[in-house]
């Protein structure tokens, strides 16, 4: 069982305190007593089991008509369907750097548990190859193929699906070509930074039905999940501001080690280029990709995608109507091209403001704020950080002079706890990597799907042209473009 479906809300009610808390128990456990009236539980605990059924009664139902088309075809797309629930599943891993490390070894955790098997790497540079087949071989006690080309490994007939943790500006491209052919992705964020990009592999991905998770991965973690479901209750009122503010202290992702060791000769630079202008071999733009802005926008395509992903799935709302942004490189004048201080401002169709803030030359601690009429849910610490608390808002100024006095306050807590955890948690992906082995053999949503990661990706896009533009940009819905241009008046 997933996790996101092994919590059930309990909500209490305090007389003393208006504010509704939280506990939480696993659904085969009972409900947990605090010494408070209990609330009914929301219709959205009932709403989301009838979607599951009806989910399910349309795979079925579609599965001999998917098998039938399976066999007589016998194309790539097909071969993606017919995993059994005792099939092993063969995954390729494409772009095997240092956060494919991370991933190997999270797919490794699973392999029992989860009957997969990282039967193939790929990679263009050949030490990241070399690198990748020794570490799964530790893992799986024999050997994956190594190819440095993605369409060769694409055409594997034994290769069910491919994890793409390559360079920002490969990810629209490289999921595109996997989605064409029939292979399930799981693809590390952002989903794109190049808008027609973006949408061709969204297009694809549903136009050809493969199972993709976007790696943002904390729409899998308890706590996220925990705070997810009591804004959902409405405790919080009408939320008019979200703040994210996520500081790093030091020249984030400068000083690679690796751009010391590749050479020309042991890669293929123009597949890296994909898309791009062709420019001189440079081991800088290589290696440390997220530092140059025609291949990463750093701080937005890094770590604001984390944060306005949780916003869209908290909020219940997609893309911004508009954003600013404005900053500079201020703290490491190392010839960075993007910034290494960012302040976004995003405006939601909802009616509520997003203000996301990073800087790289300062520590000081982070914090995000759901900011409702009725309460305040507060996370303590930066991106993924499982420490939320629920904060009362005691009416207005201008009927009570002390609402800045004795507010009341509940932590957001798991089954068994007293207190909040530490402010530093574990990577948390292997809750979000099998959530997406799960979905491959039922054909279910993930919990972050494609149009879930074209979101957030647009929405970084928007804070992105309009730092570098200086221009506040413009959502347009139905031609799913933005610009400088607002709406007629």
């Amino acid at each position: 069982m997933s996790v996101r479906f092994g919590i059930l809300r309990d909500l209490v009610h305090s007389p003393a305190t208006g504010l509704s808390g939280l506990n939480y128990t696993r659904a085969t456990g009972s409900m947990r007593s605090v010494g408070l009236r209990p609330m009914p539980i929301s219709l959205e605990t009932s709403m989301r089991e009838s979607k599951r059924e009806s989910d399910r009664r349309t795979f079925l139902s579609r599965s001999a008509a998917t098998l039938a088309g399976a066999a007589l075809s016998g194309t790539a797309l097909s071969y993606g369907r017919i995993l059994g629930a005792n099939d092993r599943i063969a995954l390729c891993h494409v772009g095997n750097g240092g956060r494919g490390s991370d991933l190997d070894l999270i797919v490794s955790k699973l392999a029992t548990s989860h009957n997969v098997e990282m039967n193939s790497v790929c990679d263009l540079w050949r030490h990241n190859r070399e690198k990748a087949v020794a570490t799964n071989t530790k893992y799986y006690n024999r050997a994956p193929r190594a190819f440095q080309h993605i369409e060769d490994a694409l055409a594997d007939q034994q290769i069910d699906a491919v994890i793409l943790s390559t360079p920002d500006h490969s990810h629209s491209p490289l999921l595109k070509m996997a989605a064409d052919a029939g292979k399930d992705v799981y693809v590390e964020k952002p989903m794109g930074n190049v808008l027609e990009e973006a949408k061709a592999a969204r297009d694809a991905v549903l136009q050809n039905k493969v199972i993709v998770q976007v790696g943002t991965q904390h729409r899998s973690e308890p706590y996220q999940i925990a705070a997810h479901d009591l804004v959902q209750t409405g405790v919080l009122g009408d939320v008019t501001k979200v703040e994210m503010v996520w500081n790093y202290h030091g020249p984030r992702w400068r000083g690679r080690p690796e751009t010391g060791l590749i050479r020309e000769e042991d890669t293929d630079w123009r597949k890296f280029l994909l898309n791009k202008p062709y420019r001189p071999f440079d081991p800088q733009v290589y290696c440390e990709f997220r530092l140059y802005k025609e291949f990463s926008s750093g701080i937005p395509d890094q770590w604001m995608s984390h944060g306005i992903d949780l916003v869209h799935w908290f909020m219940n709302d997609s893309f911004p109507k508009s954003a600013v942004a404005h900053g500079g490189v201020f703290a490491w004048h190392d010839g960075r091209e993007n910034a290494d201080t960012l302040h976004a401002l995003l405006e939601y169709p909802k009616g509520f403001l997003v203000s996301y803030s990073t800087s790289f030359g300062n520590d000081a601690p982070g914090f995000t704020r759901y900011m409702g009429k009725n309460a305040t849910l507060v996370n303590s610490g930066g991106e993924g950080s499982p420490r939320y608390q629920l904060v009362e808002e005691k009416g207005t100024h201008e009927d009570n002079p002390d609402i800045d006095r004795n507010r009341a306050s509940k932590h957001v807590l798991l089954p068994g706890e007293t207190r909040l955890p530490p402010m530093g948690i574990d990577d948390l992906t292997l809750g979000h990597m099998a959530n997406w082995f799960e979905c491959m053999r039922s054909r279910q949503r993930p919990h972050c799907t494609v149009r879930e990661g074209f979101a957030h990706s647009v929405a970084c896009m928007m804070a992105t042209e309009a730092y570098w533009s200086g221009r506040k940009q413009y959502w347009d819905t139905a031609t799913e473009t933005f610009s400088d241009r607002g709406p007629a008046a």
